[in-house]
């Protein structure tokens, strides 16, 4: 029997009082932690984005981390451009930025200052379609249509990379000029994925605004 029994602790009492005593002790050094981290973090900056969007100069106050798609969809209602996997890998965000086709979902808008961009509504309308867009009509080039967008935006530009003697993964001589062929344009569409299946209509397509027989 204990000689000071006012002062008997059982086990689990001594586990509970440890516990309490560390608790005490280590939530002050969290609290600090929390705090320290929060004014490290300061409220995400502002900034003003100038650029041409389908022929028209457009000005926005955007938060510093939106995506250029963002900017297009949220802020301008261009909703042509469509989000995908948001991560670079579907192309249904193409849109056209200087000439050249992109991933609007793997750019800030920031990052585009003065550029002109086109997106699938700058192309055509369906009063005065764009020759690519008729042609996507005529051939099937699309089934459910969320990819057709970044389709036709890529299809566009593939024929004018080709046109301006930019190579690919296919092409097989550097020094002359490049052929346009279905494994060209096959080749430069692949980045953009179509779920349905319709990609022999989108080089039909393709190959009849080139001229060629489809």
């Amino acid at each position: 029997m204990s000689r000071f029994p006012d002062l008997a602790l059982n086990r689990r009492d001594l586990m509970t009082s440890a516990t309490a005593c560390a608790a005490l002790t280590v939530a002050p050094k969290l609290a600090r932690a929390e705090d320290a981290q929060t004014s490290a973090s300061p409220a995400p900056s502002v900034s003003k984005v100038s650029f041409t969007v389908n022929g028209q100069r457009r000005e926005l106050d955007l938060d510093l981390r939106t995506t250029l798609l963002d900017a297009l969809r949220e802020h301008l209602k261009l909703a042509g451009t469509k989000k995908g996997c948001d991560h670079g890998q579907c192309g249904a965000c193409t849109v056209i930025a200087n000439g050249r086709r992109m991933n609007s979902c793997l750019s800030l808008a920031v990052m585009h200052e003065g550029d002109e961009i086109t997106t699938i509504e700058g192309l055509g309308t369906p009063d005065a379609m764009h020759p690519m867009q008729e042609a996507f009509v005529k051939h099937d080039g699309y089934q459910c249509g969320y990819c057709t967008p970044g389709q036709i935006c890529s299809a566009v530009s593939v024929l004018a990379e080709i046109k301006d003697g930019i190579p690919s993964h296919v092409t097989g001589d550097l020094t002359a000029a490049i052929e346009l062929s279905d494994a060209e344009m096959r080749e430069r569409m692949s980045g953009n994925i179509c779920r349905c299946g319709a990609y022999s209509n989108i080089v039909d397509a393709m190959n009849d605004v080139a001229g060629r027989p489809a």
